[in-house]
């Protein structure tokens, strides 16, 4: 049930953490305690040093990380656990940080071609100021505003043009028993004649 990451981490800090009674009776401070108490991760994007409280979820911390970050600086992917001269440890979303002890530094890991970047978030209309927006600004020189005379003036002759053809086709189909009727007498007329 529990991940080796945890039964390890577990282990870890119930070995190094002392009774209360033993740091009082030494008479010095619990410096191993505080050490624990806190993860300390590094950002390898910003390079700035995380700290977080032990058993929390690397799927929060990436997220606070993350949303840390400057715009155009890579996203960090996952958090793993580094050792010089050891494989690292990768912390997948619902793991919980653990300090694998002397040597294991927490870091997060970036993508290495750089794709994923934080970018600029898309401003909505409300924070944007009045003559920042495109609809509001003045047009580029060069440009002209006839455009939009010119594309309302192309609906109305396309709208003409729907109207003209509606309205022929329905003479055509009113006038069509009629046309029939007399096309039918012409050509008795002829069959007779000949």
């Amino acid at each position: 049930m529990f991940s080796e990451a945890q039964i390890v981490g577990e282990k870890l800090v119930a070995a190094n953490l002392p009774s209360m009674g033993e740091g009082a009776e030494q008479g010095k401070e619990p410096s191993d305690v505080s050490r624990i108490l806190f993860l300390e991760v590094l950002c390898k994007s910003s390079g700035k040093i995380w700290r977080f409280a032990s058993g929390t979820d690397a799927e929060f911390a990436l997220r606070l990380i993350n949303s840390a970050l400057g715009y155009g600086v890579p996203v960090a992917l996952y958090i793993e656990s580094a050792k010089e001269g050891e494989e690292t440890v990768k912390f997948g979303p619902k793991a919980t940080l653990v300090n694998y002890g002397e040597g294991w530094k927490l870091q997060t890991a970036i993508d290495g071609d750089g794709y994923l970047m934080r970018r600029m978030p898309k401003q909505s209309p409300s924070s944007m100021k009045p003559l920042d927006s495109k609809f509001m600004a003045k047009p580029p020189p060069g440009s002209s505003t006839m455009t939009t005379f010119q594309f309302i003036w192309k609906i109305l002759i396309a709208f003409a043009f729907m109207f003209l053809l509606a309205g022929t086709l329905a003479f055509f189909l009113e006038n069509l028993p009629w046309l029939i009727k007399h096309i039918t007498s012409s050509l008795e007329q002829w069959f007779m004649l000949s």
